[in-house]
């Protein structure tokens, strides 16, 4: 298998033809209509891909606190996962229509229970389409399995350990995903407040692509994250904390090792009145 979380058209190729047993799972989703993922996927999809619904299996609805996209319990995903056809062991590639949060929240998910072998396709749908590769209408019949969820909980921080990071209590980086007018305070086109955690730097997870899309290489994205500190814990957030697991994989590839999730991400810290709001640039 591959040492990096990101794999090209070319290695999918290779291990879909070799029989490797992988799992493709298609996770295209838009915010702006329900049924587009289900509609593409069922008009044309990689060979075997299995489909995951992105709003309706990848997060929970919101209560008072837990912010606008809340994890689903680790009992329902085992449920989904297993459906699907995957354990633990089942080595796992996700795809959306390019590279965004979607597939990046399917990988961090799988991460966070456990699992060691899940890849995102570079690229997604249209890389793979425009190297000419195969798809198809069939709808597969997967074999169910058990999965069994171990969590790592090192991969996932609450609103208490990022009051202490903000405030200064603890040492973490505090990497803010959105894009700089929401960061500045300047718009907030999801949440009823504009702003940002304080202490918080911005890194727009957009930026971790170049200009054709792609992911950019390791070498690249370590000086993308350039002044932020591997030594210390860093604790990635953004609006609901979708768009924050590109950032997460980002980080990864580079090289980070102590990269965490904000799971309920602002528009959880929003929803405690005595949190404090930044706005503008940190000094």
């Amino acid at each position: 298998m591959s040492a990096s979380n990101i794999v090209n058209t070319e290695w999918v190729r290779q291990r879909l033809e070799a029989g490797d047993g992988i799992v493709i799972a298609d996770v295209r989703f838009s915010p702006k209509d329900s049924g587009y993922g289900r509609e593409v996927y069922e008009r044309h999809h990689l060979p075997g891909a299995v489909f995951v619904d992105f709003k309706a299996d990848l997060t929970d609805p919101p209560q008072e606190h837990g912010g606008r996209s809340p994890l689903p319990t680790p009992e329902r995903l085992a449920e989904l996962f297993g459906r699907l056809g995957i354990d633990r062991l089942t080595p796992v590639v996700v795809y959306e229509d390019g590279n965004g949060p979607a597939a990046s929240r399917l990988w961090w998910i799988l991460k966070y229970l456990g699992h060691d072998a899940v890849y995102v396709l570079d690229g997604g749908y249209s890389a793979w389409t425009e190297a000419g590769l195969p798809v198809t209408d069939e709808l597969p019949a997967p074999v169910h399995r058990t999965f069994e969820p171990s969590l790592r909980t090192e991969l996932l921080v609450d609103v208490d350990r990022v009051r202490a990071a903000s405030s200064g209590e603890s040492a973490a980086v505090l990497i803010d995903s959105r894009d700089a007018n929401q960061y500045r305070g300047l718009e907030a086109p999801f949440d009823p407040v504009a702003g940002h955690i304080p202490g918080a730097v911005n890194f727009f997870w957009k930026d971790g692509l170049t200009v054709d899309g792609t992911w950019k290489s390791a070498a690249e994205l370590r000086e993308h994250f350039r002044g932020v500190d591997p030594s210390e814990d860093i604790f990635v957030y953004c609006g609901s904390g979708i768009s924050a697991t590109p950032n997460v994989l980002a980080l990864e590839e580079a090289g980070f090792r102590n990269v965490k999730l904000y799971a309920g991400s602002w528009s959880d810290w929003i929803s405690y009145e005595g949190n404090l709001i930044a706005t503008g640039e940190e000094e």
